[in-house]
């Protein structure tokens, strides 16, 4: 495929719309998709409502999964001569577990001018509420459909210290939940969010075994699109951690009954550290005895 030529090739905008209310869609996005020559769409009949919404009428092409690599040369084109173009998703930011990536890297890779117009994401809509740590978290985006693929990819994870975030579907959260339950056991802490900014929102939190439990208890609690939040795996002790923790009972046991070079010395040969480190060590421990 040829490269672009700067001087009269078109845009491409990766335009983030709303994952439920429409009142999310902002300003910027609303302008973009009005300019634009073509919007490229994962459904056209779920974008057709959202610019009937807003009052604008476009030529939509189709672009998922099925049809995306065989549209990168027709959209390549249209961006040559000219065009700009909107490419969006059903609901929130293409290409995060949506279609478009195919077409975003080959499109790079021509040195076609792609420009973000930020918006709504479920991935941080939850995590933004849902009182687990942020400052490091995993996005697993789906898990897979069968049982067995589920469970090895969770067993992956099974000793992350990140929070982890999974999206699901009403059809298999059941079972995605009850796997989750059998790699990370029954106290696990977790935050579900169902229908994100839409009329039936809704939040859960507790334990895994707790979640398993409500999702049967109420068909309704099954419907809708879901994110799912795992707390980060506590870190368990190390063996040095141990060992330290070893040290410090012994030479605790031996100051009491002995004078502080003699302690640091039976210490030391009965661990192998050395005995300057735990006469340091024991005079600090016989100070906070006092």
């Amino acid at each position: 495929m040829q490269k672009a030529n700067s001087d009269q090739q078109g845009v491409l905008y990766v335009v983030a719309t709303p994952i439920g209310n429409l009142g999310d869609i902002t300003q910027r996005a609303i302008a973009i998709l009005s300019s634009v020559d073509k919007v490229c769409a994962e459904d056209t009949r779920n974008t057709r409502k959202l610019l009937t919404h807003l009052g604008l009428k476009k030529n939509l092409v189709a672009l998922h999964d099925h049809n995306e690599r065989q549209k990168i040369e027709t959209i390549a084109e249209w961006l040559a001569v000219g065009e700009n173009l909107a490419l969006v998703s059903d609901a929130g930011t293409p290409l995060i577990s949506d279609p478009g990536y195919h077409l975003v890297k080959a499109l790079r890779e021509m040195d076609y001018h792609i420009v973000p117009i930020p918006g709504a994401s479920a991935i941080i809509t939850a995590l933004s509420v849902a009182g687990l740590a942020t400052d490091k978290f995993s996005f697993e985006g789906f898990l897979p459909a069968k049982e067995a693929g589920r469970k090895q990819a969770l067993q992956l994870n099974s000793e992350s210290a990140y929070t982890q975030v999974y999206y699901e579907s009403s059809h298999r959260i059941v079972h995605s939940v009850a796997t989750m339950l059998d790699v990370f056991g029954t106290e696990k802490k977790v935050v579900l969010a169902r229908e994100l900014t839409k009329l039936y929102e809704q939040f859960f939190h507790g334990t895994l075994a707790e979640l398993h439990q409500w999702l049967l208890e109420d068909t309704m609690h099954q419907k809708g699109e879901f994110v799912i939040m795992l707390a980060a795996t506590e870190k368990k002790d190390t063996e040095s951690d141990r060992f330290e923790s070893s040290t410090e009972q012994l030479l605790s046991i031996l100051v009491e009954e002995l004078p502080v070079k003699q302690a640091a010395k039976i210490a030391a040969k009965l661990t192998g550290k050395a005995k300057n480190t735990l006469y340091k060590q024991a005079m600090t421990l016989q100070k906070n005895q006092k």
